[in-house]
């Protein structure tokens, strides 16, 4: 595994490595800008700043032994601040630990940022589930990884062919097998992440000379839009979602409501019952309950009528 690290380490110094670096870093810079929190952890690749442009106000950079050996035979002096990932200065190191046991208690981390931590990982799958035990609920880990179906992964999977046949030399590092954008979005989805964004980048052929990359430059904006799942590299940012849950109570605390008792109006019916429809009942008269007239003409009219008897 150390030999792994230390030819990935050494490769990000070739022309090829410092393209995807750069790119890489561009994207770690915009995910990271606008998530906010207390407690930020980079596991692995320490040539990658990618926690520069978070403003969290405790901020860690982690590594296994493996890693630390790696940095070690990559002979650049640790460095803390902002750095320019085509120069690939190291950083200083806060804490040696595995990602497969992160000394973090549960639900105490706002964001964490693998680059290219699961494909030097042992145990990819135990690494991602401790991910998830520490993060906090809507927490957020964001991955950059090598994908397996571009021209660089081509390139690699034609070199390991010839290497079999004795001849041949890798294009990219020799870090086992490369995790696809599918797989890992897969495994995201069985510990309750949702994947929130997803881009691929690095549309320029498997080339090895800073010449030969900087003629085909024309192929990222056309990679795009023609072709963006087979880029070489993929970034994707993901939020643990936990679902709430609602208590049920036993069967003899929940007491049915009673249905409100409709409030009669009074002398409905008894008014209902002394106005009979006929007929032959005049306009503008009733009888009573005692037999005498009611009547029914509005109150001006009967003024006017009274005003007339009187003269």
């Amino acid at each position: 595994m150390s030999d792994q690290i230390i030819g990935l380490h050494h490769w990000f110094d070739s022309p090829p490595g410092r393209y995807l670096l750069a790119w890489e870093q561009a994207r770690f810079d915009e995910a990271v800008a606008d998530i906010f929190g207390y407690h930020s952890l980079q596991l692995g690749m320490p040539l990658l700043d990618s926690l520069r442009a978070n403003r969290m106000p405790h901020q860690w950079l982690a590594l296994g032994q493996e890693g630390v050996t790696g940095v070690a035979g990559h002979g650049a002096a640790p460095l803390r601040g902002e750095v320019d990932p085509a120069q690939a200065p190291l950083r200083a190191i806060h804490l040696l630990a595995e990602p497969v046991a992160l000394p973090f208690p549960e639900s105490s981390l706002d964001l964490i940022v693998l680059p290219h931590t699961l494909e030097l990982s042992i145990d990819p799958h135990a690494a991602l589930r401790e991910v998830e035990r520490v993060l906090v609920p809507e927490g957020r880990v964001v991955i950059s990884g090598l994908n397996p179906i571009s021209l660089w992964g081509l390139r690699q999977a034609r070199a390991r062919l010839y290497q079999r046949m004795g001849k041949g030399t890798l294009y990219l590092p020799d870090v086992g097998e490369f995790i696809g954008y599918r797989r890992l979005r897969d495994w995201l989805r069985l510990l309750s992440f949702e994947v929130e964004s997803a881009q691929f980048g690095c549309y320029r052929p498997a080339v090895r000379s800073t010449q030969w990359l900087d003629r085909f430059g024309f192929m990222d904006p056309l990679g795009e839009r023609w072709w963006p799942i087979f880029g070489a590299a993929y970034f994707m940012v993901a939020v643990k979602r936990v679902h709430g849950m609602r208590l049920l109570e036993p069967a003899w605390r929940s007491h049915r409501q009673r249905a409100a008792a409709a409030v009669p109006i009074a002398n409905r019916a008894h008014a209902a019952a002394a106005v009979p429809q006929g007929p032959h009942m005049p306009v503008g008269t009733a009888h009573g309950p005692a037999g005498t007239k009611a009547d029914f003409t509005p109150r001006r009219d009967r003024i006017k009528n009274t005003s007339r008897k009187s003269v």
